[in-house]
């Protein structure tokens, strides 16, 4: 006997919050492996600059990986700007389609998506030699970078080409995976997980980057797409016809697992399995018998054998008349309890076997584990269109080709994308992972063509479900040589926006489930400098005390809504909550989901306005610094909803 070994449960604890910070190293005392706390990675993981002391350890590493972590945790000065010219339904829809920088996007996230995303898809970069991806540069100082996080360079973003000849060809694609995933898995709810589509040649380095970021005792599944039936022509040492599907829980104890078919017609189970523990168990009389003789008698001490299972009865098996007609005990591998046995025998679901041994019958729906080999075609034929079913294996998954064929349907241009994944893959994937939570969040923030929200928006129609999905996309330039100029789209988040609108239209037409809200619309919400002009500040540092100071801060360019936007993030309020406008004493008045939050950046706030609206009671409140008629009328704030509505939190911009 010993006491606990309270450092490994300190060390487990420190695991929990920061996986990447745990690691395993040899004990010189006894030559066993332990855990180990990577202090380097975890004063780098608590630090907002970077640390040096690099150590030997097992773990994967490449140039660049602390500033990766670094810009992680770096805040930004930005935020997020509505258009409604080209959102549909903007006031009621639930959706969003956010365009800018994937990295700033899902910093400006988190607060309002903490713990609320249930499922992430991904398709990022295969980083194949003839990729762009993303350039994020951090200076050695987090203020520098925060205040350089407010500027724009010419193009708008900070896309760069990877050749395969790069020696940082791997590295970078690293960097720029690290920190967003960094940050993605803090959106997760904690039963929630993230899939991610990649080809061979980085799928190594992502299953060890995912190791450490989501820990390697939180891997789902390795799924192996297959995505063509022929290869390339010019195949080299191989044809390759698969892509895979990388998926990891946030937390797998909370997981519920990816379901691949939902069995509703009668099967049979044994309840006797080789591989469990022996044990006694007594099988009560009364159950049917399909042993070819109607009466039949087996003395105790028999063995009955099938195969490589085993039954040695330990009293007298007796069939009278086609049923068991005493109690029998026996000694085997039982797969249930006494207690399950007991009741199966009392609903006449366990039966004798034509071969003497036991079964029981299942009628009611269960649930199946999807395989992990995800085969293009199947015994059904639905073309390129995702059609709903208990079997996600019946019709396949899916084809590049059926991608090319639907983005064709859609816009009767060929080639707008290089390789879309076609929605049927990605609809069966949340539909495994969200089957049984309809009103879910799914994000995607490498959104492309937006076959993820088509996706969505075919699965609800079909099941009744109300998820809402989050698209991310870069507005990365269309080159004037490609399909897409041509047909007028002058970047991808014009495509994917445009996708949107098409699938919802073509939806709506076509046959819905009854319970569905038919939402196929979206809030556009775009990346873009502080609305503050210079002022740069956290969301973590205003308090109501800023009621008392006046700065006109504002820059002219930017209207009401865009500062209630900018409020809704740095308050983590729901972007996609309706939004009301009421005229009140002459000013615009916005009322978020009723009285959630009230706002009013108008000039010449009168007392009587106030007053009206602390008669709403609302959450929150907040005007614009400088927009109170007088001096007195905003020292007096405060006291007025301390008065009439005390509960509320007061802030000004």
């Amino acid at each position: 006997m010993h006491s606990p070994d309270l450092s490994q449960d300190n060390i487990a604890k420190i695991r929990e919050l920061f996986p990447g910070c745990v690691t395993e190293t040899k004990d010189e005392a006894t030559g066993k492996i332990r855990l180990a706390v990577d202090f380097d990675q975890l004063r780098q993981e608590l630090s907002d600059s970077i640390v040096e002391g690099p150590q030997e350890r097992y773990r994967l590493d490449w140039p660049g990986k602390r500033e990766a972590l670094v810009t992680a945790n770096a805040p930004i000065a930005k935020t997020l700007r509505p258009n409604r010219q080209e959102s549909v339904n903007f006031d009621t829809t639930r959706n969003l389609f956010i365009e800018g920088d994937n990295l700033a996007a899902l910093k400006l996230l988190q607060e309002t998506y903490l713990g609320a995303v249930k499922m992430i898809y991904i398709d990022p970069p295969y980083n194949t030699g003839n990729d762009f991806i993303y350039e994020d540069d951090f200076s050695s100082s987090p203020d520098e970078y925060f205040l350089n996080s407010n500027q724009k360079d010419e193009s708008g973003n900070r896309l760069v080409a990877n050749p395969s000849s790069n020696g940082r060809f791997h590295s970078d694609w690293l960097s720029m995976m690290y920190s967003r995933l960094s940050i993605a898995k803090k959106l997760l709810t904690d039963d929630g997980l993230i899939m991610i589509s990649i080809h061979d040649g980085e799928c190594q380095n992502l299953r060890k980057l995912l190791d450490e970021i989501f820990g390697e005792s939180n891997f789902i599944a390795q799924l192996v797409w297959e995505k063509k039936k022929k290869g390339a022509f010019l195949s080299g040492a191989s044809t390759n016809v698969k892509e895979y599907v990388i998926s990891y829980a946030k937390n797998k104890s909370s997981f519920k697992g990816l379901i691949g078919e939902i069995a509703r017609g009668e099967e049979t189970y044994p309840v006797i399995k080789t591989t469990n523990s022996r044990g006694a168990r007594l099988i009560k009389k009364g159950i049917p018998s399909k042993y070819r003789e109607k009466n039949h008698r087996v003395p105790a001490g028999s063995r009955i054998s099938s195969g490589n299972m085993e039954m040695i009865l330990l009293s007298d098996l007796i069939i009278k008349d086609g049923v068991l007609a005493e109690d029998v005990k026996i000694d085997s591998n039982w797969i249930y309890s006494q207690a399950l046995l007991d009741e199966y025998s009392a609903n006449k679901t366990l039966y004798v076997t034509q071969d003497l041994y036991f079964r029981r019958i299942v009628s009611e729906p269960r649930k199946k584990m999807l395989k992990d080999l995800l085969p293009m075609r199947g015994d059904q034929s639905s073309g390129f269109d995702f059609v709903f079913s208990d079997d996600l294996f019946a019709d396949g998954w899916g084809t590049n080709e059926d991608g090319f064929d639907e983005l064709h349907s859609l816009f009767g241009a060929q080639s707008l994308m290089s390789f879309p994944k076609p929605s049927k893959l990605i609809a069966k994937l949340v539909l495994a992972a969200c089957r049984f939570d309809q009103s879910c969040i799914v994000l995607d923030f490498f959104s492309g063509s937006s076959t993820t929200a088509h996706s969505i928006l075919s699965l609800n129609s079909q099941d009744g479900g109300n998820r809402k999905f989050v698209m991310v996309q870069l507005p990365e330039e269309c080159d004037e040589s490609t399909a897409a100029f041509k047909a007028g789209y002058r970047s991808i988040a014009e495509i994917g926006k445009e996708r949107i609108r098409r699938a919802g239209k073509k939806i709506l037409e076509g046959d819905c489930h009854p319970d569905w809200n038919r939402d196929v619309g979206f809030r556009v919400l775009k990346v873009d400098t502080s609305n503050m002009k210079d002022i740069y500040y956290r969301p973590d540092q205003l308090s109501q005390g800023d009621l008392l100071e006046a700065v006109d801060n504002v820059k002219p360019d930017r209207t009401p809504e865009d500062l209630l936007f900018q409020v809704l993030v740095d308050w983590g309020v729901d972007l996609t909550l309706p939004i009301r406008r009421e005229s009140l004493h002459g000013k615009t008045v916005f009322f978020v989901d009723d009285n959630a939050l009230v706002a009013c950046f108008d000039t010449d706030i009168t007392e009587e306005l106030v007053k009206e609206l602390a008669k709403h009671e609302p959450l929150r409140v907040v005007f614009r610094d400088n927009g109170f008629a007088s001096d007195a009328v905003k020292i007096n704030v405060e006291q007025i909803f301390r008065q009439l509505s005390p509960s509320t939190e007061v802030r000004s911009l």
